[in-house]
């Protein structure tokens, strides 16, 4: 393995492990350290967690197992995997996360780059933007666990660990690899170890990459992981041997916990039978996984979807009554349950939404590894769950097309399998 990865969530890591598949690496995303070593061929692990919204002392303990397990698997370089809307609260995970990993490392210069134009994250001068808005300005200012109140990742990430935080700007980065590196060789002699660099463009974001070819740990969204793949190919040290996928014939679903803007968007345009999770009767007992599941399995008109995606003023009077972990857990809970109720019957297409739902879905499920697959939309890839007949989608609640739920369950496979398959 070159590459080792660290993903805080289910479906940032699979937007990373996509970035690496098309850039021709042969990628595997693992849900947790595996207890035994990666196959031999590949060239890119990404270890997924769901540690975004732990208290910072167990999301370090996590990570840190997640590292040590990459570095024995032979890896030259890592990288610390997070939202490309740099979802933490004051108090972490990201700095105490990449603090801690660069002191296990011995690592300096660490960029800080959750840029990802393709998906409307740029980041400049210091500051990040979600398309033409400042971050504390767009709907992730309502986010129910993250809510992202100030746009300036320097002051925002200084709150969050006792390392320096530095800044390379938009300028340098136009002057390329060489400019980049010598500009973060000085802000980590100054004493700022962290160091945010502005991207506003993928051409920005391969310079940056080029910069990255020696440093030990890079740290951000998957865009700036864009030009990693050519490092390692110039190298001469990638097989050159794309993956292969092939979908899953089956009946499909679609589980959404995020309440984020875009997928609120993408619940009100799907065009099948529909059912609302709502806070106040899982709290209650009065919906459950398995109830969710039999409701599912039997709906007509459509692939189903389940969705608790409510608009901001309702999520936040759940959380006033029931407390805002309380009520998270609880959905994540149901989602899980849902979920296994849902393969249990038969369902082999699974589309979920999401950070926090898809990864309670994907520990339900009890998934060790997943193949990537093609790209269904900018930072979504199709997923084959290794061993198991059931592929999936984790969609970060903002990525994606209004159209996704639909275009995602066609890329998975078809409802039924072609006449003389397997």
């Amino acid at each position: 393995m070159l590459l080792g990865c660290v993903g805080d969530d289910f479906t940032g890591s699979s937007d990373l492990a996509n970035t690496l598949a098309k850039g021709g690496m042969r990628v595997t995303q693992y849900t947790g350290a595996p207890d035994g070593p990666a196959g031999a061929d590949v060239e890119a692990g990404v270890v997924a967690l769901k540690s975004r919204t732990l208290p910072k002392d167990a999301a370090v303990r996590q990570s840190l197992h997640a590292l040590e397990w990459l570095a024995r698997q032979g890896c030259r370089q890592f990288f610390f995997k997070y939202c490309s809307t740099f979802d933490s609260t004051p108090e972490g995970n990201i700095g105490p996360v990449a603090e801690a990993m660069a002191a296990a490392l011995d690592a300096t210069s660490v960029i800080v780059c959750p840029a990802f134009p393709a998906a409307g994250r740029s980041v400049y001068q210091g500051h990040l933007f979600v398309g033409d808005a400042l971050l504390s300005e767009s709907g992730m200012r309502d986010h129910p666990l993250t809510p992202m109140t100030d746009s300036d990742l320097r002051r925002w990430l200084a709150r969050q660990t006792a390392l320096g935080v530095g800044h390379v700007a938009a300028p340098v980065v136009a002057r390329g690899a060489a400019a980049i590196l010598a500009a973060l060789e000085a802000e980590d002699a100054a004493g700022r170890r962290l160091i945010v660099v502005d991207a506003i463009s993928d051409a920005d974001l391969m310079a940056i990459g080029a910069a990255a070819s020696g440093l030990k740990l890079v740290t951000g969204g998957s865009g700036v992981a864009l030009g990693l793949p050519e490092n390692f190919r110039r190298a001469g040290l990638l097989s050159g041997a794309g993956a292969q996928w092939r979908g899953v014939a089956g009946p499909a679903a679609i589980l959404s916990g995020s309440c984020s803007t875009a997928t609120r968007g993408q619940v009100a345009a799907h065009r099948g039978p529909k059912l609302e999770i709502r806070a106040e009767q899982v709290m209650a007992g009065e919906m459950t996984g398995v109830s969710i599941a039999e409701w599912a399995l039997v709906a007509k008109g459509g692939v189903p979807l389940v969705y608790s995606s409510a608009e901001p003023e309702t999520v936040h009077a759940a959380q006033e009554r029931f407390g805002r972990e309380e009520v998270a857990a609880a959905i994540e809970r149901v989602m899980g349950e849902a979920a296994v109720g849902l393969v249990g019957g038969g369902v082999r297409r699974l589309v979920t939404a999401g950070g926090e739902t898809s990864g309670a879905v994907v520990e339900a499920l009890g998934l060790g590894a997943l193949r990537i697959g093609p790209e269904i939309d900018p930072g979504v890839p199709a997923l084959k769950a290794e061993g198991r007949d059931l592929a999936l989608a984790l969609k970060s609640g903002n990525f994606g097309g209004a159209d996704f739920f639909a275009r995602a369950v066609e890329a998975l496979g078809p409802r039924t399998a072609p006449a003389g398959a397997p």
